[in-house]
């Protein structure tokens, strides 16, 4: 089956902007309106309500996931499953439903990586969890597991799946620009460290 079958389901449902219909639901501020204006779990944090950020999260990861998920259960081969992964991380970074303007893709390709091999998104956990924890940064920490990433799949997984995850790595890293300009400047917010939104 032509990998590129895949795409086009895989992008939609990444395109689902689970930042702003949790806050729809939750009644609180579109994410898009303040912080840094990012449609992500770490700016729905900012509002306080930690539910709402958790749910973004999980259902930002969820979808990268069960992109590859379902594209493996109608019969895709590792291409045509690799494809709907990249999709969906593509999906939510340039969502159709919000013109295009989306997150950064940190979530999301964490579900894409689950999708490759659970033991790979661990190792990208990890590396998070070390930098969130002793810089409190989480741009820091994302961009130190974008770059862990490549290298884990190539030990954990294999060179095929290694060079998918390096370009969103490489997407992932390129998002994260002004957040890279900040910490030059010092003036990064440090999570926990912003305040509420009105």
């Amino acid at each position: 089956m032509n990998p590129l079958v895949f795409v086009l389901p895989g992008y939609l449902l990444g395109s689902l902007p689970f930042a702003v219909i949790v806050s729809r639901a939750f009644g609180l501020a579109d994410p898009r309106s303040f912080g840094s204006k990012n449609p992500g779990a770490t700016n729905v944090l900012r509002t306080g309500n930690k539910l709402a950020a958790a749910l973004t999260l999980l259902g930002d990861a969820l979808k990268g996931w069960l992109a590859m998920w379902l594209a493996q259960l109608v019969g895709a081969d590792a291409l045509g499953v690799a494809a709907a992964g990249i999709a969906a991380f593509l999906g939510h970074v340039f969502p159709v439903f919000l013109r295009f303007k989306g997150g950064k893709g940190v979530a999301t390709a964490l579900g894409v990586l689950a999708g490759f091999s659970g033991w790979l998104a661990l190792a990208c956990v990890a590396a998070w969890l070390a930098v969130a924890v002793v810089f409190r940064y989480s741009s820091l920490a994302a961009l130190a597991a974008a770059a862990v990433a490549p290298v884990a799949a190539w030990t954990l997984v294999d060179q095929q799946t290694a060079q998918a995850v390096l370009v969103m790595s490489l997407l992932l890293v390129w998002r994260h620009k002004e957040n890279i300009r900040k910490l030059m400047a010092g003036t990064e917010s440090r999570i926990g460290g912003a305040k509420k939104p009105r």
